[in-house]
Formats: structure tokens, C-alpha cells, sequence
């Protein structure tokens, strides 16, 4: 187990916000928590801890949305979303973990921007399996990759204009398939040793109240503001990704 004091002065948060993000906003926010944890340990190390915390709070949060979820989006995103997982497992180690960032940040960064200066009165979009089947598959393997897969999954939803509700109960479905799928991957590449698990261990606790939070947070704001916290959210991960790939390609 990692005994730094050090590491959990910033695993604590970065578990925390994790936990929030599940509850709230599409997940988004969470994708900072493996950044912020490799300040102090390498990131594939920290991706490691962070699977079985995401895999215990899936549970918190599929019980709170079991019964609030689009189950016709559903049918194109995960389906998808596994071929995803399975070509991640082909292809770790093909592309780098910063050139996996530099994408998504982009993508997402210009997502935001076209939604807050382009076109303005777009009507909800629809449901597209060829949309749909794109996004999800690059958001689950991206998330294999680089934890960093809720942004192409929210290009993909966010523009439906659902039930803020559904919207949350539909990413989380979709992740805790996601990342359930993910472990054996994760078990076959050597990832999980005794101090990795004991770590996640350690640090699960932490979970329910970040769920909680999030849940709070969700029910409470109004639609509006909620859908504009998530893009801007979008906006400001696509940026941290940008950053991230950047100081790596240079480092």
C-alpha cells in the first residue's frame, strides 16, 4: 500500500471529485482524478487505483439511476462502447497516452465552442447509430487508454437536450458497464499488484459522499444551468487534456 502522505493529500480530492462527477454532470469533472494523482505516481499506476473505485461507485450510482435511463440510446451507445473496450486491449501501448489527450482535448475544446458560438437555435438532435456508434466506441476506448472518455460521449448526448436526469442515468449505466468490462484487460496487463489494491482500498470510503454530492447537486439545479455547467465542463477538461498532452510531448 502507498504509504506517502504526499499521495493521498491529492488522491483524496482527485477520488472526491471522481465520486461528484459520477453523481453529476456526465461524469465529467472525473476525468481529472487520474491528472491530479499523477502528480505524485506514474499514470498508468493511477488509472490502476482509480478502476476499482469507479467500479464500487458504479454501484452507489446504478442504484440511485436504475430506474432513469434512455434505453433507446442505450441500444447504439454500448454495443459500441464495448468494441471500444476490446480494441483498447488489442492496442494498448500503440498510441501514446498523449496523443490520446491531444485528440480528445481538441475535440472537446471546439465542441463547447461551436455550441456557445454557433448556431444557437439547433433543435434537440436525434438518435444516429452512426453518430452514436463513433462517439460511445471512442469514448470507452479512450477511457481504456487515458481515463479520458466522457467528453466524446457527452458530444454525443448533450446535443439531444435530455432530461438532465436521464442524461446523468444514462452515462452512468453506460460507464459502470463500461468499466466492469475493463477489469480483466486491466488484470491481463499486470496493472493490479497488492499495493495498487490496497490503495483503492484505502481510499474507498471517500466514494459515497462525492456520490452523494453529485446526486445533490444534479437534483437541484435548474435544467438550464446544468446543461450550461456541463459544457462548460467539457470545455475546461478539454483544455486540461490540451495542457497535459502538451507538457508531455515537450517534457
Amino acid at each position: 500500500m502507498i504509504s506517502d502522505p504526499w499521495f493521498y493529500a491529492v488522491a483524496i480530492p482527485a477520488v472526491l471529485l471522481s465520486a461528484i462527477g459520477k453523481g453529476a454532470f456526465g461524469g465529467g469533472i472525473g476525468v481529472l482524478s487520474v491528472p491530479m494523482m499523477s502528480l505524485v505516481v506514474p499514470p498508468l499506476q493511477a488509472a490502476a487505483i482509480m478502476l476499482p473505485l469507479l467500479c464500487v461507485s458504479d454501484l452507489f450510482v446504478v442504484w440511485t439511476y436504475h430506474k432513469t435511463w434512455d434505453r433507446a440510446n442505450m441500444r447504439v451507445i454500448l454495443p459500441a462502447g464495448l468494441v471500444g473496450v476490446g480494441l483498447g486491449t488489442l492496442t494498448a501501448g500503440l498510441l501514446s497516452e498523449h496523443a490520446i489527450k491531444l485528440i480528445i482535448g481538441a475535440i472537446a475544446v471546439i465542441f463547447a465552442l461551436d455550441h456557445w458560438f454557433g448556431r444557437r437555435d439547433a433543435p434537440p438532435a436525434r438518435i444516429d447509430w452512426k453518430k452514436g456508434g463513433f462517439w460511445s466506441a471512442v469514448a470507452a476506448y479512450t477511457s481504456f487508454l487515458a481515463n479520458a472518455g466522457s467528453p466524446p460521449l457527452n458530444m454525443y448526448l448533450l446535443p439531444q437536450q435530455l432530461d438532465k436526469t436521464v442524461f446523468v442515468g444514462t452515462t452512468v449505466i453506460y460507464w459502470a458497464i463500461i468499466n466492469y468490462a475493463k477489469v480483466i484487460p486491466y488484470a491481463s496487463l499486470g496493472l493490479f499488484d497488492r499495493s495498487t489494491l490496497l490503495t483503492s482500498l484505502v481510499l474507498i470510503p471517500v466514494t459515497p459522499l462525492g456520490i452523494w454530492l453529485g446526486v445533490w447537486l444534479t437534483r437541484r439545479l435548474p435544467a438550464q444551468l446544468f446543461f450550461s455547467t456541463c459544457y462548460a465542463v467539457v470545455f475546461l477538461v478539454g483544455l486540461k487534456l490540451l495542457w497535459d498532452s502538451a507538457g508531455g510531448m515537450l517534457g
